[in-house]
């Protein structure tokens, strides 16, 4: 039974990273796979930095990204205190995680009407808004799972020795869930800079790195230079997520140890 398992998890994760394998190869050669296979060439990343509309994409991804990644957690904690210390009923929480289940461009084209009736032209700003948008039921999540493990009577103790509520949550509390901001943060700065539907319908005429991959898909077609650029997207997006990964288990491991000492 525990080979049929692990014969079942290889299965699964040999299809979840099969469609990583083509584009490293395609991105190596221009005439097809057998040339990248027998003439490599890493022509086709030189061509990535020549390009000024592929490099402004990056950057403005890159800032979206970014500030996606510090608005969403803030407004995720937030949330989540307030789901705490209300009580907030469970139809609540439903309305807040509803949004995940509504069809992105769906969501797009809603956004977008709302946008154009609130005379806020298409920009990066609107781009900024409508990645939050999808990233803060994520992100919400995971920090309410993280919130849900602390004991609130260490906040109890703060407020009796003096402290007010932001100075007891920012000493007492928020080291302790620090693993799950910076995981809410992390994740939504990867859902930003893979977002496509939502973003094209808001983003007007800036570009974003995925944006100008799908643009260039419906132009000209798969090239090396989209295999060289959407091979960097993978390579990126795994060394945070690993990142992330080895730095929560780093941090893990060395509360662990404080605790044996203490203990």
């Amino acid at each position: 039974m525990r080979y049929v398992m692990w014969a079942w998890t290889t299965v699964a994760l040999i299809l979840l990273y099969l469609p990583m394998v083509p584009p490293p190869i395609f991105s190596l050669g221009d005439k097809g796979v057998a040339y990248a296979l027998t003439h490599p060439s890493l022509a086709a990343y030189g061509e990535i930095w020549g390009q000024p509309v592929l490099l402004q994409a990056i950057w403005n991804s890159l800032g979206v990204a970014l500030a996606v990644g510090l608005v969403t957690p803030t407004l995720a904690v937030l949330a989540a205190m307030g789901v705490r210390e209300l009580h907030i009923p469970r139809v609540v929480l439903l309305l807040t995680l509803l949004p995940l289940f509504i069809p992105g461009v769906s969501m797009g084209l809603a956004t977008a009407f709302l946008f154009q009736r609130m005379g806020l032209e298409p920009s990066l700003l609107s781009i900024c808004i409508v990645n939050v948008l999808w990233a803060l039921p994520f992100a919400f999540l995971i920090v309410l799972t993280v919130m849900s493990t602390f004991d609130t009577v260490q906040l109890e103790a703060a407020w009796m020795l003096g402290s007010n509520p932001w100075r007891a949550f920012w000493d007492v509390e928020f080291p302790s869930i620090r693993p799950g901001i910076v995981g809410a943060s992390t994740f939504s700065m990867i859902l930003s800079f893979n977002e496509t539907a939502r973003t094209s319908l808001v983003q007007g005429a800036n570009n974003t790195v995925q944006t100008y991959i799908w643009s260039s898909y419906k132009q000209v077609g798969l090239s090396p230079t989209l295999y060289a650029l959407m091979t960097l997207l993978i390579i990126v997006t795994l060394a945070l997520v690993v990142g992330f990964w080895s730095a929560s288990g780093a941090q893990a491991r060395s509360r662990a140890r404080a605790s044996s000492r203490d203990g």
